[in-house]
């Protein structure tokens, strides 16, 4: 497809719709405007744990979405939103608490620009020779580990700093059980848009009881009668630093495993082989976080939330995602959007932390599962157990006055650790009697 704006119409909308292929307009927006709110309380929800203007997040999103639509010439329906793999990295660059303004912002931004030309590097290489050498730095026994931490080290946030009070504490608790429920008993797009979903049903349970009952503190909503439908978002630069950037560059380890994972999963259900757009993926993402850590927006990447809509409906046109970054753009220019956003009460906004960071710890073993990594291996075993304390407990070395925090240890000593640890063919298994966890289970 040389022009990546043309595409064969289908009238039949019962039947799969290639990439190359899309439905009459009006329901071609319509399908685009619904991957928009797939996306949505996902895109949202990871701005606000770093502190970040949700207007610009949502904004850059849109644009984000047309540069690696651009850059891919049409050829990868794939929508691309803020990633959460940039939460403990810069909550740790920039010392945020996890709720409320982020003062240190710039100092981010300028990691997240360096990350995303790292990133557009790594596109360049991977264009021109193939894809092999990234899995074999960072097979999935060191990036399911990665992913596992990222979780792991943020799971103190919402527990500790975002529920003042015994009735936060309850409400984190409604709120988490409000998006299970969600995600479990409901279908269709619904189900797409638990988080979504999970924070209004929670914030209207906090109006009822905060605000009805006088058992919190109450929901002001001032802001957002006070805030104009359109206006510009406060956007802002970036300010490099050395400390900033080695705590969020590495988190294009995780960039580059869920861009390969998301695009095997489209390439599976789209029947479309798509190694040959791996390189202008990478490129698209990576220039997509550059121009949204320049003015002040997250790090970006491909969404998996929008990837089941597709599956869902058998519609993988890429006009939907043309439709779905307008209407994306749109949104991030109406500050009262983003005053309905800050609205949202903070032990609602911990409650969804707890969901959506379980679910990145648990991320990382489904990629262990996935790939059948054999944890009977002493090689395995040390590569993925180590980085995990590192992670969790926050495992910090400092070099003079700069220091590597628990994410960095983590991630760095997991890539190290697994080419350090060089086996002799046959060597490096061990019995399970000697496991100090006592008994392994076979691999399947």
């Amino acid at each position: 497809m040389n022009n990546p704006f043309s595409w064969f119409v289908k009238a039949d909308h019962g039947t799969v719709v290639a990439p190359d292929e899309r439905l009459p307009w009006p329901q071609t927006i319509a399908l685009g405007i619904q991957h928009v709110f797939a996306m949505f309380g996902a895109t949202l929800l990871a701005p606000l744990l770093m502190g970040f203007d949700p207007n610009v997040a949502i904004m850059m999103s849109g644009v984000g979405t047309l540069v690696f639509f651009l850059v891919t010439q049409g050829k990868v329906p794939s929508f691309l939103g803020s990633s959460f793999a940039f939460i403990g990295a810069v909550s740790a660059a920039t010392a945020y608490a996890g709720s409320g303004p982020n003062l240190n912002i710039p100092i981010a931004l300028g990691g997240v620009v360096i990350c995303g030309l790292v990133y557009v590097a790594i596109g360049i290489v991977v264009q021109t020779a193939g894809v092999a050498w990234i899995e074999h730095i960072t097979p999935p026994v060191v990036t399911g580990t990665v992913v596992a931490v990222i979780g792991l080290n943020l799971a103190s946030v919402p527990i500790k700093t975002m529920a003042a009070s015994s009735f936060d504490s309850w409400m984190q608790l409604v709120t988490f059980v409000c998006i299970a429920v969600i995600a479990v008993y409901t279908r269709g797009l619904l189900q797409r848009m638990l988080l979504l979903a999970g924070l209004v049903l929670a914030s209207l349970i906090y109006w009822a009881l905060a605000n009805g009952m006088g058992l919190g503190k109450p929901i002001d909503l001032s802001g957002l009668s006070a805030a104009p439908w359109i206006g510009i978002p406060a956007f802002q630069a970036p300010v490099f630093t050395l400390s900033a950037a080695l705590l969020i560059v590495p988190v294009v380890v995780i960039l580059i495993a869920e861009n390969l994972g998301h695009l095997k999963a489209i390439a599976s259900v789209t029947g479309r082989n798509l190694d040959a757009s791996v390189g202008k993926a990478f490129i698209g993402d990576g220039i997509a976080t550059v121009l949204s850590g320049g003015v002040g927006g997250t790090g970006m990447t491909t969404y998996a939330e929008n990837i089941g809509v597709m599956a869902a409906t058998k519609v993988y046109s890429t006009a939907l995602f043309v439709v779905a970054g307008v209407t994306a753009i749109l949104l991030g220019l109406s500050p009262k959007f983003g005053a309905l956003v800050h609205a949202i009460p903070v032990p609602v906004m911990g409650g969804a932390s707890i969901v959506v960071f379980g679910l990145i710890a648990i991320a990382g073993a489904r990629i262990w599962v996935e790939n059948r990594v054999d944890f009977s291996s002493t090689r395995n075993l040390l590569v993925a157990a180590i980085p995990l304390v590192l992670g969790t407990g926050d495992f910090t070395l400092h070099v003079g006055s700069f220091a590597l925090n628990g994410l960095g240890t983590a991630t760095f000593g997991a890539i190290l650790l697994h080419q350090l640890l060089k086996q002799r063919r046959g060597a490096g298994h061990m019995h399970a009697e000697a496991s100090p966890a006592g008994s392994l289970p076979p691999r399947a």
